[in-house]
């Protein structure tokens, strides 16, 4: 963990309650599809952090039909790929509460490099006597790079679904005693 200060010494786990990973994609070239993937866990451990989201916890607001089709083979191919991960190269902690971590990203059993940016928190006692911190980060990715190919066209030209994708994580860090 590169920073003026480490905040984040020792082990933390992940608070499942008060944490997401969540997605969003543009979608019919006007609106914004978002969902989120609610079973994360993580741990950072002397500024590694790693991650892992179950794929069949997704949720999405649409009919049935829809959902399995995001957990298809087309998108995040569930049956054969039931977890996202992330694993930590290097993460910087600005004394400004800004926040860098640059790590590897596997989708479909695929591995991409990704930078993600935003805030932290520092480590602070809580109303429960623990010590609890907070990370919020946001990455852009290219669905394609991890073969979420699917797509339709536009009768006024252009795809139905964006390539593009926003990844937004929050997660509440709790201390180990």
């Amino acid at each position: 963990m590169s920073t003026a200060t480490t905040p984040f010494t020792g082990t933390y786990t992940v608070d499942p309650v008060h944490s997401s990973f969540g997605f969003a994609v543009r979608y019919q070239g006007v609106s914004v599809f978002k969902g989120t993937l609610a079973e994360v866990d993580a741990k950072l451990v002397d500024g590694k952090l790693e991650g892992t989201a179950q794929v069949e916890s997704i949720s999405i607001k649409s009919p049935a039909p829809f959902r399995q089709h995001v957990l298809s083979a087309e998108f995040f191919d569930a049956e054969n790929h039931p977890q996202v991960t992330f694993v930590s190269e290097d993460i910087q902690l600005a004394d400004d509460g800004t926040a860098k971590v640059d790590g590897q990203l596997t989708i479909k059993g695929i591995t991409q490099p990704v930078v993600a940016t935003g805030t932290y928190v520092a480590p602070a006692a809580d109303a429960f006597g623990n010590t609890r911190g907070h990370l919020n980060l946001e990455a852009q990715i290219d669905r394609t790079q991890y073969e979420m190919n699917w797509n339709a066209p536009l009768p006024s030209g252009g795809k139905a679904l964006a390539n593009e994708v926003t990844l937004i994580v929050e997660l509440s860090l709790v201390a180990e005693a």
